[in-house]
């Protein structure tokens, strides 16, 4: 998946080094460590030539990057499991909501994400 034309993989590797420049412990290595992969795996990652992983792991290089988990389970072509059950309980609804605000501006969906929570509706 790409996010602003970059691949996961590009995301990714960009988050790291990012981090890396300033803080040694960010180093491929290091951080396949602290995720549970193999720094193979991860450079592989970078790379885009394997398939994101799984959402832990995603989670876990989130976490570490400080990069927001939703956007790296999207990228990832991942659904949290909480938000997975939420559509498969209604699934033709947030089908259509989903598609019904592809097209709709950044601030547009903002407002409504507040309403909703706000219970402003």
């Amino acid at each position: 998946m790409k996010q602003g034309g970059q691949s996961f993989g590009s995301h990714l590797r960009s988050l790291r080094e990012a981090k890396a420049r300033t803080d040694p412990a960010f180093s491929l290595r290091q951080l396949a460590q602290r995720c549970g992969v193999t720094p193979p795996y991860l450079s592989r990652l970078e790379r885009d030539e394997v398939a994101p992983p799984s959402e832990e792991v995603l989670r876990l290089l989130a976490a570490e990057l400080g990069e927001d988990t939703d956007v790296m389970l999207a990228l990832g072509g991942k659904i949290s499991t909480d938000l997975r059950a939420a559509i498969l309980a209604r699934p033709k609804l947030f089908a259509e909501l989903i598609r019904s605000l592809k097209d709709v501006p950044d601030h547009a969906v903002l407002r409504l994400v507040r309403d909703v929570a706000d219970g402003d509706w």
